[in-house]
């Protein structure tokens, strides 16, 4: 590299832990720590990172299994804060909540099979099988990310869910640059960028999510929206809450309104009364029957409350 490259290599490079910092700083001050746990623990660990990795940028073995080992643990927090603004979306819906969660655990246990089974039948010289298994469990991640980022884009206005909100801004950050990263990846398979021009890229964008990240730390927290009409997801929730449990055929709610629809046909079936006589008389059987039908009916259904 020439020197002006050089120069603006170490500049965005030494620029990214002063934005985690300030980050980490604000969401610690505002309490988003807790909200966010997940996103919180890959800020201060990519700071961490950074702390213990270029110091030792001039020793290579030193510098290539820490740079390796940190990439590891940022795919894996990566993935779980992906899953966390996924959970911070689907708040107010439980049922989806959780199918989410369950289909989250499967892609991540599909990743895993994935990265071990092209590792293993990976046969080159140049990269070791670890390596070439981060590698790719990296792009699946990249590949959720960006998908996560779409996700909110085109289901935004069902969910209710406002563009300003912390997730939404978490998500979006990583989308940008997932699909920098795959582009850059595909163009160096292709062979056309070199090494320096992928690796400013990549810190480029890296610092561009940063920023992101930072306003959306710095913006005044915001709300989902009210007035969202929200009928679809609801659907959906009422769906799968039929489904995990449903309603057992033998309820007695439903015997006691065919009593008393019984009783009420019986009694309007009946010749009329006349007045004058009907004020004197004894109540008619099916009256009865009704009454003593409705009375029951009326304290099973307190007694449920």
């Amino acid at each position: 590299m020439s020197d002006k490259m050089t120069d603006l290599f170490y500049a965005l490079w030494l620029a990214q832990p002063v934005l985690q910092a300030l980050i980490a700083i604000l969401m610690f001050r505002r309490g988003q720590h807790r909200q966010f746990r997940f996103f919180f623990a890959y800020v201060v660990t990519q700071i961490l990172a950074f702390a213990l990795i270029f110091p030792i940028r001039h020793n290579y073995s030193v510098f290539f299994y820490l740079s390796w080992l940190s990439t590891a643990i940022s795919v894996f927090l990566g993935f779980k804060v992906i899953h966390e603004a996924f959970l911070d979306v689907f708040r107010p819906f439980h049922t989806l909540r959780d199918l989410g969660t369950v289909l989250f655990r499967w892609a991540g246990l599909v990743m895993l099979l994935v990265a071990g089974v092209v590792s293993l039948s990976t046969n080159s010289a140049q990269t070791v099988p670890w390596v070439q298994a981060i590698l790719t469990a990296q792009r699946c991640v990249r590949i959720m990310q960006v998908g996560m980022v779409l996700f909110l884009l085109f289901f935004a206005h069902y969910l209710g869910v406002t563009r300003r909100q912390q997730s939404f801004g978490i998500a979006l950050g990583f989308g940008l640059f997932a699909v920098v990263e795959l582009g850059v990846i595909a163009s160096w398979v292709g062979q056309h960028l070199g090494t320096v021009s992928i690796s400013l890229l990549g810190m480029a964008a890296y610092n561009c999510t940063l920023f992101i990240w930072l306003g959306y730390t710095l913006a005044k927290l915001a709300t989902r929206h009210a007035d969202t009409n929200l009928l679809r997801p609801q659907r959906w929730e009422q769906s799968l809450t039929d489904i995990q449990h449903p309603v057992p055929a033998d309820s007695l709610i439903p015997m006691f309104e065919g009593m008393v629809d019984r009783a009420l046909s019986r009694t309007q079936a009946s010749p009329s009364i006349q007045p004058d006589a009907a004020a004197g008389a004894a109540p008619s059987p099916a009256a009865t029957v009704a009454g003593l039908a409705l009375h029951g009916f009326s304290a099973r259904a307190g007694s449920k409350k």
